[in-house]
């Protein structure tokens, strides 16, 4: 897992007694992965949703991996909400990768073909499902709520929030024109996908979040 991500997702590893802490340097968060862990399977009925990578160059960073041997799907803009495409690791977590621009809006020379992804990609959201969009507000309240995404056609909405003291350039949550500066964050954000009144469980694999600094 560690060699994964290094190799393929262009993070540093640090190995801490029986873990490896991955990541990227910078302000966003770390990945530590532990041993004793089940085999996991993505499953809608769980808390627990995938890593979201941000980055700048999105077919830069396709077209490095497929040629790497790793599996991609085709990248897309989904709806208003970004320009992305999706794979597993090797333990089948789901990675979201995510542009900082949708499809059509990227700058010229904006990646390196050279790095892993592009370079410049940091861990841009965790996601977690939740029927009760309050509660996790209401728990998580030393969190700054960033944007609030409508995504109704597939019955849910998205909801983003960071330890900052920014905001966003339009206080309007919902606004569209925030999105794109929400992929350019420089530090992770807790999305929570809400699904009003579904109930979801924990998931075994996953050992938790833990929260530094």
């Amino acid at each position: 897992m560690a060699g994964f991500y290094t190799k393929h997702m262009g993070m540093s590893a640090l190995r801490e007694n029986q873990a490896w802490r991955v990541g990227y340097k910078g302000e966003d968060a770390d990945l530590i992965l532990l041993p004793g862990g089940r085999p996991y399977k993505h499953d809608r009925n769980q808390s627990y949703w995938k890593i979201g990578i941000t980055l700048p160059d999105l077919d830069m960073a396709v077209a490095g991996l497929r040629r790497s041997g790793v599996e991609v799907s085709e990248p897309r803009q989904f709806l208003d909400i970004g320009y992305m495409a999706h794979l597993t690791d090797p333990e089948g977590f789901v990675i979201e990768l995510l542009q900082w621009d949708f499809e059509g809006n990227r700058p010229e020379g904006v990646g390196d073909p050279i790095k892993p992804l592009g370079g410049r990609a940091r861990v841009g959201q965790i996601t977690l499902r939740t029927g009760n969009i309050d509660a996790e507000k209401a728990l998580h309240r030393g969190m700054t709520c960033l944007s609030v995404q409508d995504v109704s056609a597939h019955g849910f909405d998205l909801h983003f929030l960071a330890f900052t003291d920014e905001t966003p350039p339009d206080p309007d949550l919902t606004a569209v024109g925030n999105r794109e500066w929400l992929w350019r964050r420089p530090y992770t954000t807790l999305e929570f996908q809400n699904v009003a009144g579904q109930r979801f469980a924990e998931t075994p694999a996953f050992l938790g979040l833990e929260i530094t600094g």
